[in-house]
């Protein structure tokens, strides 16, 4: 193996473990918060695991990044021989949803974990605590999309 498809490897394992870091945390999060509120009324149950399934995203956008990147230089299948400069540009093009993801994650948590109070309260409002928690999700896309759209280019 070069040292180039190490550098593509440690990118790609760089975006599923951090972006996968910040969606374990940020569910967590959430979980902790709604499974208290179901504890006192368990018909809200539907509402507590939307939000609580919003932070999981940025994991599996980080997963998605990582596949591609092991799909496009022949780990799944094929050669493996990359150049340096190729591998700096795979670890690079991982490093938007690595990182992103792990800070967006736990943001998009600590999110969630307030929009869960607010329907504890005020059943309601659900629709605004999930806009809320969605507007976190936003920069978890832009990551995302950067990462993917220049691990495809680099393929």
């Amino acid at each position: 193996m070069t040292l180039g498809t190490a550098l593509a490897l440690l990118g790609a394992a760089l975006a599923t473990i951090l972006a996968g870091i910040g969606s374990a945390k940020g569910v967590g999060m959430a979980t902790e918060t709604g499974m208290g509120v179901l504890s006192e009324d368990p018909s809200k149950f539907g509402k507590m695991l939307v939000l609580e399934l919003l932070p999981g995203t940025q994991g599996l956008y980080g997963f998605i990044v990582s596949f591609m990147v092991m799909l496009n230089i022949g780990i799944l299948g094929g050669s493996m021989e990359l150049t340096l400069s190729k591998g700096l540009l795979y670890l690079a093009a991982c490093l938007p949803i690595a990182v992103g993801g792990l800070i967006s994650g736990i943001a998009q948590g600590k999110a969630a974990v307030a929009g869960i109070s607010l329907v504890a309260k005020r059943d309601q409002e659900f629709s605004k605590a999930m806009v809320s928690v969605t507007l976190v999700e936003i920069y978890a896309l832009l990551a995302f999309l950067v990462s993917l759209l220049s691990v495809i280019a680099i393929g």
